[in-house]
This record gives C-alpha cells, sequence and structure tokens, in this order.
C-alpha cells in the first residue's frame, strides 16, 4: 500500500480515538466546563486528522511496529518447492536463446498460471491506485460543499436589501467598536432566510429576515453576529468540512463536524453573556425565541454563520443560557488540565512511523537473509531446478533470485552456459549476484577478454572493485585494446570524481577545436558525427563513441603532446582497420548497421525493423537504449504472429539504472535454423520514450 497513504489512515485512526474520547468525556463535563472550551478543543482533534507529524515513539508506532514484525515474518520466502512459478508473458513463448521451442516447452506449467498472475496484477494495480481513487472522492466531495455553498450565497444575494435607517446603522456601529472590530460591516434584509445570520470571509455582511425588531433585540442579535465574525467562526467552519472531504470514510469525523456546528452556537452564546453579564440571561433567550419564527424556509450551509439553528437545539442552547454562570478558578484549573491531556493524548497516539518501519524492514530483510543462507546449504538442489525452470520461461527477476541461492560450484556452472549459449541478459543479472571479491568475477572476465567478447566483459566489470578495475585498464592499456579501454574508462567506480572534472576539461577542449559535445552526441561543423576517435599518445587513453545515425567520421588529431592540433575526416580504410580492431577477427562480406531512433513507443506495440537473412556463423549485436519506460524487448521472429522469438533480449528497468539491451548474438544451425527472420522492437510493459542505438549485423553470406 501506498506509504502516504497508509500515514493518512494512522491520522484518520488516531483521530478517531480522540473523538470518541471527547464524546464520551462530554457526557459528564457538558455543564461543569467551559462552552467556549468544548467548541475549541476540537481543534486539536482537527490538527491531530490533518498534520502528518507525531513523536518517534508512540501507541501507533508500536502497535504497527508489532504488526509489521508478523507480516514480514508470515511473508518469508517458502521452501523452494512451494515458491510460485515465474511470470510468463501471455503473448511471447520465449525459448532458451537462439533454440525454438518444443512441446514439452509449450506445455510449461507457468503458462496454466497465466490467470492466477493476472489477478495479482489487478491487486497491485489497484494497491498503487487506491491513494488517487481515495483523492478523487476528497476533491469531489469538496467541489460539491465549495458548489452547494456558491449557490446559497448567490441565493442570499438575490434577495438582499441595504438597511438604510440610520438608527440601526448607529447602533451597529458602536456594538462593532465596542467588539474591538474596526473593518466596516454591512447590513441588509433578506425576507427569505430563516434566522439573523452573517456572511462573508473578508466582508461581512448580517442579514436580517425582516425589520420588525426591537432594539434590545437587534443589540443582542448584532453582538452575536459580531461575535462569530471575530472569533473567524466562518473558517473554523470550513476547516472542518475540509477535513471531512479528507476522511470521508470516516463516520466518526462526519459525526465531529456536527458537533462543531453544535458546539459553536453554544460557545458564542457564552461569550455573549460573558460580555453582557448573567443578568440579561432571559432577555438574550428571548431574542432567541423570536428568531425562530420563521425556520424552516431555508437550510442555511456552510457559507453562514446563524443565530438560530432548529428548535431542538434552541431547546439545549436556552437551558445552558439560563444556567449560565462565570467559571470559578477551580474549573478554570480544570479546563487547562483537560487541555494538556488532550494534547498530550494526541502526540502519545501518534501515526505510522515511516522512520521506524525502515529500520525494520532492514531487520526483517537480514533475517530472511539468514534463514535464506541456511536453506541454500541444504536445498541446493532444489533451488537448481528452479533455476532451470524459471530460465526455460524466461522470468528474469526469478532466475536472479534463485541464482543467489545456489552454490558456487552451481553458479560457475550456469554462468559457463550462459555463456555458451551467448545469453547476455540472464549473464548480465546472474553476474549481478556475484559478490565482488568472487573468483568467478576473475575467471570469467579473463575469458571474456581473451575471446573479446567486450558485452560479457562489460557485464562482469559492473560488480568489480575499483583496484580490479584499474588492473583490467592496465592490462588494456598494455595490449593496446581499445575496445576494452573505452569499457573500462567508462565504468562508474572507475577514476571516481576525477571523471567527471576530465570530461568537462575535455569537452572545452574538443569546442576549441571545433567539436561540440551533447551527451553522448558529438557535432562537428554542424553534422553529427558517426564515428569519433580520439586516441592519446602511445595509445594511453582511446576515446571511441559510435552513433549509427552520425553523417560524418572524424578523428582528433594530436601533438607529442598530446595537445589536440586539428581535426581529420577519417578515410575508408581507417574505418575499416578500427571495426577490424573492435570485432573478432572472422572476416565478413557484409556488415548492416540498424539505426534506432523512435520519440515514443506505444505500450504493447512492436515496431518491424526489417526482414533479415540469416546464415550460421553470423553476428547479431544489440545496443539499444530508453530514456523512459519500464521494459524494452528486442527479437526476432519467423512469423508475424510473433508468438515464437529468437535471440531476444527482455530487459526490465532497475532502480538507479539506465534501461539498456546489449548483446551479442552467434547464429548456430544447431540451435536455430538459417533462413529469414523479421527483426522487431517492442514495449512490453507501458509506453517507451526517446529509444536510441543501433542493431548491428555481421553477415557471412551478403543478403
Amino acid at each position: 500500500m501506498n506509504e502516504i497513504l497508509k500515514i493518512f489512515l494512522s491520522m484518520s485512526f488516531s483521530g478517531s480515538l480522540l473523538i470518541l474520547i471527547l464524546l464520551w468525556g462530554k457526557r459528564f463535563l457538558k455543564d461543569k466546563i467551559s462552552r467556549q472550551w468544548q467548541y475549541y478543543i476540537w481543534l486539536v482533534v482537527i490538527l491531530r486528522l490533518l498534520l502528518p507529524f507525531g513523536p518517534k515513539v508512540s501507541l501507533l508506532g508500536k502497535t504497527y511496529q508489532a504488526v509489521g514484525q508478523a507480516v514480514s515474518r508470515s511473508a518469508a520466502p517458502l521452501p523452494p518447492q512451494q515458491q510460485s512459478p515465474p511470470d510468463t508473458p501471455k503473448d511471447v513463448v520465449t525459448p532458451s536463446i537462439g533454440t525454438e521451442p518444443d512441446n514439452e516447452t509449450e506445455n510449461h506449467p507457468a503458462e496454466n498460471l497465466a490467470t492466477a498472475h493476472s489477478f495479482q496484477n489487478i491487486r497491485v494495480w489497484l494497491m498503487n491506485h487506491i491513494l488517487l481513487f481515495w483523492l478523487v472522492a476528497a476533491l469531489s466531495l469538496l467541489i460539491r460543499k465549495i458548489t452547494i455553498c456558491q449557490s446559497f450565497i448567490r441565493y442570499i444575494k438575490a434577495g438582499l436589501t441595504p438597511v438604510s435607517d440610520i438608527e440601526l446603522l448607529d447602533q451597529l456601529s458602536i456594538v462593532a467598536e465596542q467588539s474591538g472590530i474596526k473593518k466596516p460591516v454591512d447590513l441588509c434584509v433578506n425576507p427569505l432566510v430563516s434566522s439573523p445570520l452573517l456572511t462573508g470571509f473578508f466582508h461581512p455582511c448580517i442579514v436580517l429576515p425582516g425589520m420588525e425588531i426591537s432594539k434590545k433585540d437587534f443589540r443582542y442579535i448584532v453582538l452575536h453576529e459580531l461575535t462569530h465574525y471575530k472569533r473567524k467562526d466562518i473558517f473554523y467552519k470550513w476547516l472542518a468540512q475540509i477535513t471531512v472531504c479528507l476522511h470521508w470514510f470516516n463516520p466518526l469525523v462526519h459525526l465531529m463536524s456536527r458537533e462543531i456546528t453544535r458546539a459553536c452556537e453554544f460557545s458564542c452564546d457564552e461569550a455573549v453573556l460573558a460580555r453582557m453579564g448573567s443578568g440579561n440571561a432571559q432577555d438574550y433567550g428571548k431574542t432567541l425565541l423570536n428568531a425562530m419564527a420563521a425556520i424552516g424556509r431555508y437550510h442555511e450551509n456552510s457559507g453562514a454563520v446563524t443565530l438560530s439553528e432548529n428548535k431542538q437545539l434552541l431547546k439545549e442552547r436556552i437551558s445552558a443560557i439560563m444556567k449560565f454562570n462565570k467559571k470559578t478558578n477551580a474549573i478554570n484549573f480544570l479546563t487547562s488540565a483537560l487541555t494538556l491531556c488532550v494534547i498530550s493524548g494526541s502526540a502519545f497516539v501518534g501515526i505510522y512511523p515511516v522512520a521506524a518501519t525502515v529500520d525494520h524492514t532492514a531487520d526483517i530483510s537480514q533475517e530472511i537473509m539468514d534463514k535464506s543462507s541456511a536453506q541454500r546449504k541444504t536445498g541446493n538442489s532444489d533451488y537448481a531446478a528452479l533455476a532451470k525452470r524459471y530460465y526455460e520461461a524466461g522470468s528474469l527477476p526469478l532466475f536472479e533470485t534463485v541464482f543467489y541461492q545456489l552454490d558456487k560450484d552451481t553458479q560457475k556452472e550456469w554462468l559457463e552456459k550462459l555463456y555458451a549459449d551467448g545469453d547476455i541478459t540472464f549473464f548480465s543479472v546472474a553476474v549481478r549476484r556475484l559478490d565482488e571479491n568472487s573468483s568467478l568475477l576473475t575467471d570469467f572476465a579473463d575469458k571474456a577478454y581473451t575471446d573479446r567478447k567486450p558485452a560479457f566483459f562489460s557485464a562482469l566489470t559492473d560488480n568489480m572493485k575499483e583496484a580490479d578495475l584499474e588492473a583490467w585498464l592496465d592490462r588494456a592499456l598494455k595490449d593496446r585494446n581499445l575496445a576494452f579501454q573505452s569499457i573500462l574508462f567508462g565504468k562508474p567506480g572507475q577514476s571516481g570524481g576525477q571523471k567527471n572534472v576530465w570530461t568537462e576539461a575535455q569537452a572545452k577542449e574538443y569546442l576549441a577545436a571545433g567539436v561540440t559535445m551533447d551527451g553522448r552526441d558529438y557535432y562537428y561543423q554542424g553534422q553529427l558525427v558517426s564515428i569519433f576517435l580520439d586516441i592519446r599518445s602511445g595509445k594511453s587513453l582511446c576515446t571511441l563513441n559510435m552513433n549509427p545515425e552520425g553523417t560524418v567520421n572524424i578523428r582528433i588529431v594530436r601533438n607529442k603532446k598530446d595537445k589536440i592540433t586539428g581535426v581529420a575526416y577519417m578515410t575508408e580504410s581507417e574505418v575499416t582497420k578500427l571495426l577490424g580492431d573492435t570485432n573478432d577477427p572472422d572476416d565478413h562480406a557484409d556488415m548492416k548497421i540498424i539505426p534506432v531512433n523512435f520519440r515514443k513507443v506505444a505500450a504493447g506495440k512492436s515496431i518491424f525493423l526489417g526482414e533479415y537473412k540469416l546464415s550460421d556463423g553470423d553476428r547479431i549485436c544489440y545496443d539499444i537504449s530508453a530514456e523512459t519506460g519500464k521494459r524494452l524487448h528486442v527479437f526476432f521472429a519467423r512469423s508475424k504472429k510473433k508468438n515464437v522469438v529468437y535471440w531476444s533480449v527482455n530487459n526490465l528497468r532497475q532502480p538507479g539504472e539506465p534501461l539498456r539491451c546489449t548483446a551479442d548474438f552467434t547464429v548456430r544451425s544447431a540451435a536455430a535454423k538459417p533462413g529469414t527472420y523479421q527483426l522487431y522492437l517492442r514495449a512490453p510493459d507501458g509506453a517507451l520514450g526517446n529509444v536510441k542505438g543501433s542493431i548491428s549485423l555481421l553477415l557471412k553470406d551478403a543478403a
């Protein structure tokens, strides 16, 4: 569930506890403590319902922590035989890369569980969007209340007639001045209202139902309404209404709103009598009775505060007025103590503890890892069977999880298989689970370096220590291996923060020579560069960038002191020699580079990139990235249905990492029959944005 919603629900629960406590206390203290206290104490509850703050240690914090421990432990990894099957795509059957599926693969049990996974996806989708549903409902309710208020204000204004009686206006000014109100207050008449009321947030206006009012009643009415204005009761009412809209699902919050409305009138009566003296209680009560004469014609709302709401409330108010007495010091002390108790209780109840949850999750994760380590020692054969199952189903996340459970010997066997199959995707997620001190990293890095397979070498270096990266860079420099030099220098851990400084300085040096850098793109004399080559003296460092969309090939010319002296266009023989250095030494009759550049690929859409004849020994190289999106899929198919794919790379974006498909395959007749295949790029899980890169085909037999 969304963390924001968890916090909000805990606020609602905390507020509900306070509401119940205040309602329970009202039964015993209603006539014993100040009505104004009973009115304003609800502000503590409103703040608890609206402000997502609380102490680190609280009642709800301990409760959520205990529940979280129980839930987390119950969600610990099951034994291998009880784990759920992988999530297999519905419209694509992905065999082992470079092979065609047989009947046994097509009838894999994972397909039979597709429906169960779709229900799981629906449940996850609902949980991810429940916060949106809550906000829509809250906003709709708030808009409805605002619309009703606007309608009421228009109704009032439609029948307003300003009062021109000088005597009444003078009396209004005197009462306003005595009440400390300096802003002008309008006085109007509208025979359609049920009782005197006050409207206007910033421009107050007292509206009377008629002019047949005695001077004494008029003074009481004006003083009552001006007390509402001075205390900003309209703002208080709307604060309560906003709270109701946000907590629309909580019936106790609706009940709180009604209690605030009732307490508002009681506290205002108490404030008026406190000003005028308890001796005027009887006359003030008669004023309320006279105001009830027209009740029922129109029901006022949050846009106004009235002198009288309904007969039942009036009866209670008159009873309270008759019992009015100034509170003693003991009662005032009790009121202060109760205020401190309510505020302390609000803090003690607290809210959902996000920080504590993060720490607790780390503890539970460590506990799960410890259990997983024990299971790995006793159930390696079961995990090996699961690894095979998930690999055949093409489930990268589940394969990565199970690979971590395997012992070192089994991990080595899998890496050898993935390396031999040319499956760079699964190889990448597997080596990501290796410890940076693992000897497997060194062994396979040496193998990939010797076999001149930069994609596999790059995947291995992602998990190496900086010292190992430095050692490999020294070896690549010694061997004058330009391709591997570029890979090593581009690693995040290599050269650390110095690389950013170097890049900025180098960009300025290139700019002085007429070459502009724009991210990974280079421009020379207004043209996008296809091949950019910069080799230092003695080949101590090489910068090589290739962009299939470019139109020119250039190299940087340096003197013996490594100072740039110019820029030269590369000849065809130089390009051929360079490509020969960066690829296997096998001769190829034809090299096709398919550029990829799409601003957007719609969700679920497959883009046809051409049809190609592939033969035994041909090379397929992917290097495609997407700036936005969740998953990128590049593959070949033999039919337009695309239900069987070959040489497929289906990558899911990992947190903090770019979404990129890189692979280097060799067509083998034993795995996939030579023939004509269609090349596709697909967005299987949501839309993709700014998709760029290239696909290279090194064909022994030209098409």
